[in-house]
């Protein structure tokens, strides 16, 4: 007996049954883009939505002007980073890092603590040599440095608390990152850093400059160049976007239920474990490095110690919310875990080398 066929009318043969429009989403990546911060962040909003529709209307407002505060920064240094890719300079950085690890360190401890980038502005930059190959340790030493002092930082420090406690932090921001550095390099000759980076930051063997045998400055007059800048533009403002959106979102539930005036209580005490006290409760606290100058001052004013004020000052600016989650984009636990240690034991030998030096003087 043999199969019966359905005769296929000529509207199904050439118009094919159309997909969903949930089928048409999802076909079109829309949904795949609800990754890991999307998902916490449309989650934590809902949850605040439910439980505290204040809060969260708070929150989103927060989150918004923070994202339209940094986007000048941001499309800046995004800028910056696809730039790289496309001329092929990301490449050209790798080599010149190469066998010089230590002096790297040191010059990106230096920079990191004198230059005007903030510590989310400065990602975008930071992936983008560690996929072209530029090794771990000077890397960490610069995303420790650089949240903690910039020149516009240096001067509001100089002019609220005083110009010897801006010294002593910008000295603080480059002995920590020398230490970060350091330890780093010496974890990764043990091996024990291998694979400490996320799939989006690992070292590429399809450089941009794989175009080409050498860097082209004016990318933009060769078309595929022109085209990998737009595709790295995107696909870095995207990545760094969402993780922004989630550090934001964070930070505005800190500042809404940890109080500045509850920390300054604590902070106050004046009792033998107030450096201690100030790092444990500057690294898991977010408190802006702005804002703290005038939270800083008023407390020393009261008769706190400046070297307390220096640990707390120094452990919040690195681990931050947006500072934090900026390095946990790209940084897989150990290495996480090493740039969390490093800010809490060089808070914690700052703040009490100071209070050395304040005696001794």
């Amino acid at each position: 007996m043999s199969d019966i066929v359905t005769p296929q009318s000529p509207a199904a043969a050439c118009c094919p049954p159309q997909p969903g429009r949930w089928a048409r989403l999802v076909a079109g990546g829309w949904l795949r883009r609800i990754d890991g911060p999307v998902a916490l962040f449309i989650a934590i909003l809902a949850g605040l939505g439910l439980a505290a529709p204040s809060q969260a209307v708070a929150s989103a407002r927060f989150t918004l002007d923070s994202l339209i505060g940094i986007a000048p920064f941001l499309a800046l240094s995004v800028a910056t980073a696809a730039g790289l890719r496309a001329a092929g300079l990301d490449q050209s950085i790798a080599r010149v890092f190469e066998g010089r690890e230590m002096r790297m360190i040191v010059a990106a401890s230096l920079f990191g603590a004198l230059s005007p980038f903030c510590s989310c502005g400065v990602i975008p930059v930071v992936v983008g040599l560690l996929a072209a190959g530029v090794p771990i340790a000077p890397v960490l030493a610069f995303c420790i440095a650089s949240p903690i002092m910039d020149p516009e930082m240096f001067i509001l420090t100089a002019a609220g608390i005083g110009l010897e406690f801006a010294i002593v932090k910008t000295v603080a921001a480059v002995a920590m990152g020398l230490m970060a550095g350091a330890t780093a390099l010496a974890l990764t000759r043990t091996g024990a850093l291998d694979n400490a980076l996320k799939a989006t930051a690992r070292p590429s063997c399809r450089g941009a400059g794989s175009t080409a045998a050498a860097p082209v400055l004016a990318f933009w007059s060769e078309p595929p160049r022109r085209a990998l800048f737009w595709r790295e533009a995107r696909s870095t403002g995207l990545f760094l976007g969402r993780w922004l959106a989630l550090a934001f979102l964070l930070e505005s539930l800190m500042v809404a239920w940890l109080p500045a005036a509850t920390v300054a209580a604590w902070l106050g005490s004046g009792n033998a474990l107030a450096i201690p006290l100030a790092v444990g409760l500057g690294v898991p606290a977010y408190l802006n490095g702005y804002a703290a100058i005038p939270l800083v001052n008023g407390l020393m004013g009261l008769g706190m110690s400046p070297a307390v004020g220096l640990a707390f000052m120094l452990a919040g600016s690195v681990t931050s919310i947006p500072a934090a989650i900026a390095v946990w984009s790209f940084a897989r636990p150990a290495l996480f875990a090493l740039y969390l240690t490093v800010a809490a034991l060089g808070a914690g030998l700052s703040g009490l080398a100071y209070a050395l030096w304040l005696s001794a003087l």
